[in-house]
């Protein structure tokens, strides 16, 4: 047996018995070079920090291009820090998983150390820690994989949380919210030298950087209101040559660890294995295990210098090209095809992307809304081939079973994705002349099967429950009534407030000509039990028939 704690050097063997690859690089002179003069420090110290920006940081010291590691904050779960940092003296196996079984595992020793910064209060051992190296001139980049939720400060009110509004009124000496944590680090850097710095989001939705400074500068604003902070705190913030928020496109699904992995590591002489289920619900182990696609598309604005990330497989470019490249991954080459697996998946019984990978009819339906209704009207981001891209995710990703993703996880607020995963598109066929948004036929019947979804109904008749939405309950009571085998239902009563509304569309379906082509689908859809899976076949196959004619 090998534990991840064993001198790498010295039993190389054994881990090479485990199927491990280890480093090559001095550890020791690593984490005493990065603590002396840090450069990057990472804010989530969670599983896809651990399989993407860990080996980032692992590449460029294996290379030569580095000879500091990464710093890894974490502001949620403390056992997060304790019970897999520390337990493990900050190192991570991650495990590929490719769709043809095979695994490539790999020791990352790049992680230099591991703070929890949770609320401030009497302690500030870990909160000085930081200000120690927001000081340092060294330091030239902050990332996040917080998720989304980690930047927001209000409620759907506009109501500041009360941990926000306390760190409002109360100033930067003890935050209780991470963001309130960040912009107290950044007065502690501008009161020593106002060095530059930047600080790069790279969690999974559009827009990102500009998300993080709005909150930054949010902050920084009500502190200066308040009296904590000078004009000139908040005109460094704004300065791009001082403090720069580049956007950032990354890809790579990393769900929670694997028991089968954990079993396959174990039975290979691996020793820790365990995973930890902590008090907050994080599931996390001194493994993570991730698919072989991946992508980071970073706009290239590091006033204070950055790591060479170029050199370890990052897209280094401008921010229209991120843009694009983020466009390309939500509106047409991803997250459109997700969401159809997602809701069609939930409603025929699925619990698992890769078994609706083997379903031709659900294979067919993505095909279209990919390759033929998205991918003619998609900007090409040129440093990423788009239908390249969907090959890959057709071919390798969806269908690996070893990546563990449900239907049901990715249905998770739908209602709240609908405007950018097909309204994009359908948009960008009413903005051409030359297209006709009518002749889309698999968008539609997506969105019509939402609708059928939305009824809590599942194609064998049976009620199921819905993923959390919070859309769901007004959603649901617009097309609760509707019963299956009633074929004389006039259903335009009750889905055009659906249809027509705005905010879950982006645009009014009946005003671009696809209202009537939805409310067609969803009534053939109400015949009886198995009409979804019934309809989505018919659908396929009159395509098939008139590309023949």
């Amino acid at each position: 047996m090998v534990k991840i704690t064993d001198d790498y050097v010295q039993n190389k063997d054994a881990f090479a018995k485990s199927n491990i690859k280890v480093p090559t690089f001095d550890r020791a002179a690593m984490t005493k070079g990065t603590l002396a003069s840090p450069h990057w420090v990472h804010f989530g110290g969670g599983n896809l920090f651990r399989a993407f920006h860990a080996s980032i940081a692992e590449r460029l010291l294996e290379n030569g291009e580095s000879n500091t590691g990464v710093i890894v904050v974490d502001t949620y779960d403390d056992a997060v820090v304790n019970d897999i940092y520390g337990k493990y003296n900050k190192r991570i196996v991650r495990v590929v998983t490719k769709a043809d079984g095979s695994q490539d595992r790999e020791l990352f020793a790049s992680v230099a150390d591991a703070i929890f910064a949770g609320p401030v209060a009497n302690d500030t051992t870990s909160f000085d820690q930081l200000k120690a190296i927001f000081k340092q001139a060294s330091l030239q980049v902050v990332s996040f994989s917080i998720t989304e939720k980690g930047y927001h400060l209000q409620n759907g009110a506009g109501e500041f949380f009360p941990p926000v509004e306390a760190d409002l009124n109360n100033g930067p000496a003890k935050p209780q919210n991470n963001m309130s944590l960040l912009v107290s680090l950044l007065l502690t850097r501008f009161e020593n030298g106002a060095t530059p710095l930047t600080l790069m989001s790279t969690d999974n939705f559009s827009q990102n950087g500009d998300r993080l400074k709005n909150s930054v500068l949010t902050i920084a604003k009500k502190w200066l209101e308040n009296g904590f902070v000078n004009q000139a705190f908040v005109d460094y913030l704004s300065d791009s040559n001082k403090v720069a928020f580049p956007l950032s496109m990354i890809d790579r699904i990393t769900p929670n660890p694997s028991e089968k992995i954990a079993t396959d590591l174990k039975n290979d002489g691996f020793e820790d294995s365990t995973i930890l289920h902590s008090k907050k619900h994080t599931n996390i182990a001194a493994f993570t295990n991730t698919e072989e696609a991946h992508y980071l598309v970073v706009e290239d604005n590091f006033p204070n210098g950055r790591p060479a990330f170029e050199k370890a497989g990052v897209i280094m470019t401008d921010r229209d090209t991120v843009n694009d490249a983020d466009e390309m991954k939500v509106t047409t080459c991803l997250n459109p095809l997700h969401t159809a697996l997602a809701i069609y998946g939930s409603i025929l019984g699925y619990d698992s992307i890769a078994a609706e990978m083997q379903n031709k009819d659900l294979v067919g339906l993505i095909t279209q809304i990919g390759y033929v209704e998205g991918l003619p009207v998609v900007k090409d981001p040129k440093v990423i081939n788009p239908q390249q891209f969907i090959n890959e995710l057709l071919t390798k990703r969806l269908p690996n079973p070893y990546i563990p993703d449900t239907p049901q996880r990715i249905a998770t607020d739908t209602s709240q994705k609908l405007s950018v995963r097909y309204g994009v598109t359908i948009q960008h066929y009413v903005d051409d002349s030359n297209r006709d948004p009518q002749s889309l036929n698999f968008i539609p019947l997506v969105i019509a099967t939402w609708l059928r979804y939305l009824m809590g109904i599942n194609d064998k008749g049976t009620t199921f429950e819905p993923s959390p939405d919070p859309m769901f309950d007004e959603l649901h009571a617009q097309v609760a009534g509707f019963k299956l085998g009633d074929a004389s239902v006039d259903v335009h009563a009750g889905v055009k407030g659906i249809l027509s509304n705005k905010t879950i569309f982006n645009m009014d379906l009946y005003q671009v000509g696809l209202g009537d082509k939805v409310e067609a689908y969803f009534k053939q859809m109400l015949a009886g039990t198995d009409a979804i899976a019934t309809v989505l076949h018919e659908t396929l196959a009159a395509k098939a028939q008139s590309v023949n004619e």
